[in-house]
């Protein structure tokens, strides 16, 4: 069951629990605005036990570098409870973002949610983050 986190005129983050995934979906505009929601938004699911995320993106709307900047604060959080973080459904515009800024070679991306999810989270798939796992 879809759980709304952000209601507000240009943004709404909403989750799902699938698979032992939390499946962050995303849906406006990321920005200097809304990351500190966006951001608010993760850290009080990881306070309530929430330690594997698939941050959906095929909503986003328009995103700029804060919002690339809150994408490695969520990550440094996740890695610190030992989590994983998968990104999901991402736009052929937001993906060209995340190549620009080099961020693509740091993080799973995967087509969509339910490939994101189709496999159980394993415990410090963050280890090595920034920098791909060899293995």
């Amino acid at each position: 069951m879809r759980t709304n986190i952000i209601r507000r005129e240009n943004l709404m983050v909403s989750y799902d629990v699938v698979n032992g995934w939390t499946v962050v979906e995303v849906d406006g505009e990321v920005d200097t605005h809304t990351v500190p929601m966006i951001r608010e938004g993760v850290i009080k699911l990881l306070d309530e036990g929430h330690h594997h995320f698939v941050l959906d993106l095929g909503f986003v709307t328009f995103m700029d570098s804060m919002g690339l900047g809150v994408i490695v604060a969520i990550t440094k959080r996740v890695r610190e409870h030992d989590g994983s973080l998968r990104i999901a459904s991402v736009s052929g515009r937001i993906l060209r973002i995340l190549d620009l800024s080099g961020m693509r070679e740091s993080y799973e991306i995967y087509p969509s949610t339910a490939e994101a999810t189709q496999s159980v989270p394993s415990p410090g798939s963050l280890a090595h983050w920034p920098h791909p796992s060899s293995g």
